[in-house]
């Protein structure tokens, strides 16, 4: 029998993820798994941002109290690029590391996978790009991730800037799926409007996009639909009240939930995309996401029309004995909705994409490997067709 003849619950499916511990107060958990791993010396990897809001500082106290050495490295920007990633991996060997702990949001822990590719299989980040390219496993990760919505720590993706080529580049693989996620709520408190915005459109289109995954499962699928659920039913609400813990913990969920679904059933169009964007401007992920996944879903939803109309309940829209084509504008509507309340307003032109960097772009958005699991596989002109809707 033909395995595409099947039912979905009966195709073969594999789902990784890493030790989760999810609540307020998970991040003074650092310095007891830190332990339990084997830490001899630790890699801690974040940012100036983090540091500056008092985490860092709080997970290396967490440290000291077990009693383990440690170096710092906090030279990491927002989309990490391939030189920030070598002068971590230096940092590691020179001192002797043999853990990471990451502390930030998405940038900082692909870049502290990104350390612990290099630091294990001694070559440039730039050859592990694609699919199970990883052959030497990574170091033992701890992952305090500060955003509602990137959900690296608890996927097997790592998106490094490669500064060369100016394009953003995936690399897949269980051996850089996180050992331990410490997921904590409050991080979320000292987030901007903005980036909560970003971020947490960022989990939806995970969500989405791994809901109409070609390679989708009964179990992401479970995920995905309770992420798109929290997102709508929250992320405004995070935004009116920034130190509601009970509120951020929902958008935290919802990120958690989306990751594991994203990291499991892949992603589509949006990203592929979205990285050929953000690496040719160096712009925001979560933004570049927000203005693409109207186009995008414009363009997918009749080879996914069942799927879209699940999304579309997940967001409270009736669909029973309704046209397919009246779910699909309410649904864009309601996308569009929650992303102008949220401040996400920019087009592509607003943020500096002109017509003449299309065919570019879309050059290196099919050369992703997120676009294999788009639920339709689109040709190159109906890929500058959707840019061209977004502008």
């Amino acid at each position: 029998m033909e395995p595409l003849l099947l039912p979905t619950e009966l195709h073969l499916r594999k789902f990784v993820a890493p030790e989760i511990v999810f609540g307020v107060g998970a991040r003074h958990l650092t310095g007891r798994y830190a332990y339990n791993l084997g830490a001899r010396k630790i890699l801690i990897v974040t940012d100036p941002g983090i540091t500056s809001a008092g985490w860092t500082e709080q997970v290396m106290q967490s440290i000291k109290e077990e009693g383990l050495p440690y170096v710092f490295f906090d030279g990491v920007t927002p989309n990490p690029k391939t030189r920030e990633i070598m002068k971590g991996a230096e940092i590691y060997h020179k001192n002797n590391c043999n853990v990471i702990v990451a502390v930030g949001g998405g940038s900082v822990i692909d870049c502290a996978k990104g350390i612990g590719i290099v630091g294990n299989n001694n070559a440039a980040i730039t050859k592990f790009e694609g699919v199970d390219r990883v052959n030497v496993p990574i170091p033992p990760l701890v992952c305090i991730p500060t955003t509602g919505g990137s959900s690296a720590d608890v996927s097997q993706f790592a998106i490094i800037m490669d500064e060369k080529e100016k394009v953003k580049i995936a690399i897949v693989s269980k051996a850089v799926v996180p050992d331990v996620a410490l997921i904590d709520p409050q991080t979320l408190t000292t987030m901007s409007p903005f980036l909560t915005a970003c971020t947490g459109l960022d989990a939806l289109t995970h969500a989405i996009e791994a809901f109409v995954s070609n390679v989708s499962s009964p179990i992401t699928d479970l995920h995905a639909l309770e992420a798109i659920r929290l997102i709508n039913g929250y992320l405004l609400a995070s935004l009116e009240a920034p130190e509601d813990l009970l509120i951020r913990s929902k958008v935290m969920l919802a990120s958690m939930e989306a990751g594991l679904a994203f990291s499991n059933a892949i992603l589509g169009a949006v990203h592929a995309m979205a990285h050929s964007l953000g690496g040719f401007l160096d712009l925001a992920h979560g933004e570049c996401n927000a203005i693409l996944l109207e186009p995008v879903i414009n363009f997918n939803y009749y080879a996914a029309r069942e799927r879209y109309a699940m999304i579309a309940e997940a967001f409270g829209i009736k669909i029973a004995k309704r046209r397919p084509e009246d779910i699909k504008e309410d649904l864009l509507t309601a996308i569009a909705d929650l992303r102008q309340k949220s401040g996400v307003t920019r087009t592509l032109r607003d943020i500096g994409i002109e017509p003449r960097h299309i065919p570019d772009l879309t050059r290196r958005a099919l050369e992703d490997a997120c676009m294999a699991t788009n639920p339709i596989t689109p040709s190159a002109a109906e890929i500058e067709g959707i840019f061209n809707a977004a502008l």
